[in-house]
């Protein structure tokens, strides 16, 4: 049995002390925005945030995050309106979406220490793998991130994702029979 903190939820896992906190996320509490890329740390596409560091959740066993706080992506910003969040969506970083969750997650940490980062601490400290080559305008998003949680600057939110089911079924043309 592990207890830990998750997403300001206190939780207790009943699983093998060596599992890898990445499936107890995962499979344990359905928290499915860390992924499963390569399983060595590499890429970074788990990354959560352990006590405030960014954390590769792949490699940590349940084990050592006993009394841990954790925050996954869906805890980060219930809204989706964190400053990197925002900053991600203004400068047109997100791709396809995979790592994701795990950049946001290891910049938010970052920031959450120095919201003054420079490109090289930036670089530095954001190794996530992300094959589609977001590289040119992550370190300008960070940095805006930054600015906006210093105060320095509003990231206007935008569209929220997704469509009202109601607003679905009115733009989907009437059928007729044949």
């Amino acid at each position: 049995m592990t207890r830990l903190t998750v997403n300001n939820e206190p939780v207790e896992y009943l699983m093998v002390a060596d599992t890898p906190l990445l499936w107890a996320l995962r499979d344990g509490s359905n928290l499915t925005g860390a992924k499963y890329g390569c399983g060595t740390g590499s890429c970074g596409a788990c990354t959560v945030d352990v006590d405030g560091r960014a954390v590769r959740s792949c490699q940590i066993p349940l084990s050592r995050c006993e009394g841990a706080f954790v925050t996954t992506i869906e805890g980060l910003a219930r809204e989706r309106d964190h400053p990197v969040q925002l900053a991600l969506l203004a400068e047109n970083v997100t791709q396809c979406g995979f790592c994701i969750p795990g950049i946001v997650m290891a910049a938010a940490a970052l920031l959450k220490r120095n919201t003054l980062a420079s490109e090289e601490q930036i670089r530095s400290a954001i190794t996530n793998v992300c094959p589609c080559g977001i590289y040119p305008r992550l370190v300008a998003a960070i940095q805006r991130a930054g600015r906006a949680m210093r105060g320095d600057e509003v990231i206007p939110a935008g569209a929220r994702p997704g469509i009202d089911p109601a607003d679905a079924a009115r733009a989907t043309p009437a059928l007729s029979p044949r």
